[in-house]
């Protein structure tokens, strides 16, 4: 048969050259694949970009009510225990739910009183001390290696002045701006007062309904992930305030013991910080040196530094990868980046929350990659009720019976699951224990060079009876 035109124009096989087919009439049938494939991965980024910026720029405009719901769900982790502790106990939702809300208010009220005393008590000796403090500070950077002298000094006193004369509009507009940011303030603390007490009361029916809203094929990965991601939010706000109360307790007694002024405020500071993982603990403590090198001098704060570092080496190498490390599955370095790009792009509420937004993204990526939902047998489709609550929901709602069966069958699951996990978790602690006494009772004397270094690894590996019969010997 006489080849056409368009088989004429057909190129002959390439075989294996690597390279796809060429368009018809277009010139981009000699790029080769491997930049069709970066192209085609490069606008695909590129919307993708776009798209996390849109939403980005979106949410800023409205961080007056985004963060107040963030920090009620970091909150709304660490109350939950003690709402399900009450519930238990015949207290109805909404009055557990409430207690704890009061209790936390009257936990910050108490504290913020007692900071206030004590800088109210401590200022007549700070005030005092910060005059001998300072001179002696000029004192040194006029003797020291800096060689700065009184009239330089002056000279950058007199500059200063001039600044301030000069941005006096824009300081009097930031002032002005300053009563906008705390009516935000007290705005959003209303939003998150509010959004905590209906998260601790509706917060799973919440979330069912909003897994209603996607498509039913996809309703089941969506419960699953949001979960998975749920619980490690939660592991990471009870994880994060335990860091933050050792930190605080370490910086502020090392600050009790050397004399320095404002040694509780300084600790509630701490505690506030160390929310922010590496940099909220570092910039606390950085207050706490300056105030010993103001009020005390430059030993003290030297020796108040030292124990800054201390508590900062103990975080970062016993508790980050032992406590953290097992709730938020993050590198270090990750974490740090996180940190500084959250503070660039959102400021301290940035700051606050990139680790925790990261962990839950990580563990709900994960979750959907690998599939994990369809195995997933704790998925649940019922809020949780206790059997009283149950009786009550049903006559005030009239269910039927597989509807109580369900919200039965829901309550026994999960106590079921949590009796299995602290039983898995006596379990592992008994068998370290084992472990431990096995390997003193094998080896008595370590490094002494005695009858200890001669066991060999299957006696270190024998069963119980032997091991006896070693603690007997």
């Amino acid at each position: 048969m006489p080849s056409t035109s368009h088989d004429a124009e057909r190129p002959a096989d390439s075989g294996g050259s690597g390279e796809l087919p060429p368009l018809h009439g277009n010139a981009a049938g000699g790029v080769s694949i491997p930049v069709r494939v970066a192209a085609a991965w490069s606008w695909r980024l590129i919307i993708i970009l776009a798209a996390v910026g849109l939403l980005g720029y979106m949410l800023s405009t409205v961080t007056v009510v985004i963060i107040p719901v963030l920090i009620a769900a970091l909150l709304a982790g660490l109350l939950f225990p003690l709402v399900k502790w009450l519930r238990s106990k015949h207290v109805p939702a909404g009055a557990a739910s409430g207690l704890a809300v009061l209790g936390l208010i009257g936990f910050v009220v108490g504290l913020l009183v007692l900071a206030g005393r004590q800088v109210v008590l401590g200022f007549a000796q700070l005030s005092q001390n910060v005059v001998v403090g300072t001179q002696q500070l000029l004192g040194w950077l006029e003797d020291g290696p800096l060689n700065i002298s009184a009239e330089t000094f002056n000279d950058w006193v007199a500059d200063l002045g001039e600044t301030v004369q000069d941005n006096s509009q824009a300081i009097l507009s930031g002032a002005m701006s300053f009563g906008s940011t705390a009516g935000n303030l007290l705005t959003g603390t209303v939003i998150m007062l509010f959004t905590l007490l209906f998260f601790l009361m509706d917060g799973e029916r919440i979330w069912l309904f909003i897994v209603g809203l996607f498509p039913s094929t996809a309703r089941r990965a969506v419960n699953g992930a949001g979960r998975r991601g749920w619980t490690s939010l939660v592991h990471y706000a009870r994880i994060q305030g335990f860091v933050a109360f050792v930190d605080a307790v370490g910086i502020g007694l090392a600050a009790f013991f050397l004399g320095v002024p404002l040694a509780l405020p300084i600790g509630i500071l701490v505690f506030l910080g160390s929310f922010i993982p590496i940099v909220g603990a570092v910039l606390t403590g950085t207050v706490a040196v300056l105030v010993a090198l103001v009020a005390i001098g430059f030993g003290k704060a030297l020796a108040m530094l030292a124990f800054v570092l201390l508590v900062q080496q103990v975080e970062s190498n016993i508790l980050q990868p032992l406590v953290m490390g097992k709730a938020v599955s993050l590198h270090p370095l990750a974490v740090f980046l996180a940190v500084a790009s959250g503070s660039i792009l959102f400021g301290i509420a940035g700051a606050l929350f990139a680790v925790p937004i990261m962990a839950v993204l990580n563990t709900v990526l994960r979750y959907l990659v690998n599939r994990q939902w369809r195995d997933d047998d704790e998925i649940a489709w019922q809020p949780y009720f206790f059997p009283w609550e149950i009786k009550k929901h049903a006559k005030r709602n009239e269910l039927t019976r597989e509807q109580v069966m369900a919200l039965l069958v829901r309550f026994r699951r999960s106590r079921a699951q949590e009796r299995l996990r602290a039983a898995l978790k006596r379990e592992a602690k008994h068998h370290k224990d084992t472990e431990r006494d096995s390997s003193i009772a094998a080896d008595p004397h370590p490094g002494t060079g005695g009858w200890g270094q001669s066991v060999s690894r299957e006696d270190r590996g024998a069963s119980r009876d032997d091991q006896g019969v070693l603690r007997n010997d």
